[in-house]
């Protein structure tokens, strides 16, 4: 049997690899000790500062976050906002950007212009907020959904990538009687399935961390998506939340932020691995060529 050779290893890239362990650590730390901070009592806080492993754990400030009467609401709100506003903004950016790669398209050079213009210059807050009032959807999450249509820069990116199609396989679907919704539906999309993906999570992060046009549109709290609770909970006084829970025996305040932040970011970032492959492939591929 033939011994495998080991590789040796160069003396700059074990510097490098040293690097970026260690600016990895530095990364990662802080998410780590904001999950071990949500399970860490005062007592352990206040003597271990800097800790990579817990003495004593508790759970009083998840109960204390999971028995807040605006935690379940705020889950209930951000998942609508999601599994409405993903569809939406998906179908306005991607139908955006097949019509401007199409290069029979009429006034396609004015009505790029006109759209990569508002990445620089929008109508501003006021004017906004009148169009929502005038569509009679103050305090609804449908005023929250319908203000984030198109993002211009994942729209650019997609166009793009359908740029980078050969003609030839449309001109074959043309040929056996496709028209525009089918060429779309039967072949762009299918064949843009890394890109889409990609911007799909990127798409459901914008939305799952929507609180600005929530602050905005809406006034009723049992309306608030997630993080407008988790922005509640942060900059009330723990004091006063106390007094709704029975059972808290101990009112440590950081340990129920970091708790929060917990609740609020763990959702999302349980959905990236199932995307992850998808990132680099349809991140490079639609930013080749404008």
């Amino acid at each position: 049997m033939k011994l495998k050779k080991h590789k040796k290893i160069s003396g700059s890239k074990l510097m490098i690899y040293i690097l970026l362990s260690v600016w990895g650590f530095l990364i990662l730390y802080p998410f780590y000790n904001a999950v071990l901070t949500s399970f860490m009592t005062e007592k352990e806080y206040i003597h271990s500062g800097f800790t990579l492993f817990l003495k004593e754990p508790t759970l009083d400030a998840y109960r204390f976050v999971f028995s807040y009467s605006k935690t379940w609401s705020g889950y209930l709100s951000t998942l609508l906002i999601v599994a409405v506003g993903v569809p939406f903004n998906l179908f306005l950016t991607v139908t955006l950007a097949y019509a401007l790669s199409r290069k029979a398209f009429p006034g396609k050079k004015i009505f790029n212009f006109i759209v990569v213009f508002t990445m620089y210059f929008s109508g501003g807050v006021i004017p906004s907020y009148l169009l929502i009032k005038s569509l009679g959807l103050i305090n609804s999450l449908g005023a929250v959904i319908l203000s984030y249509g198109v993002n211009t820069y994942y729209m650019i990116i997609i166009k793009n990538y359908f740029m980078g199609i050969p003609d030839s396989i449309e001109e074959a679907a043309r040929i056996d009687g496709a028209n525009e919704l089918m060429v779309l539906l039967k072949i762009y999309i299918p064949m843009s399935m890394p890109v889409l993906a990609t911007f799909l999570l990127f798409f459901t992060v914008d939305r799952w961390n929507e609180w600005y046009n929530s602050m905005l549109y809406l006034t009723d709290a049992d309306k608030w998506p997630l993080q407008m609770v988790l922005r509640e909970i942060i900059s009330t006084t723990n004091n006063t939340l106390a007094a709704n829970v029975s059972d808290l025996k101990t009112n440590f305040s950081m340990g129920i932020k970091m708790a929060a932040v917990v609740v609020t970011m763990a959702p999302i970032i349980a959905a990236f691995p199932f995307l992850q492959k998808h990132f680099i492939k349809g991140m490079m591929i639609g930013a080749v060529k404008e």
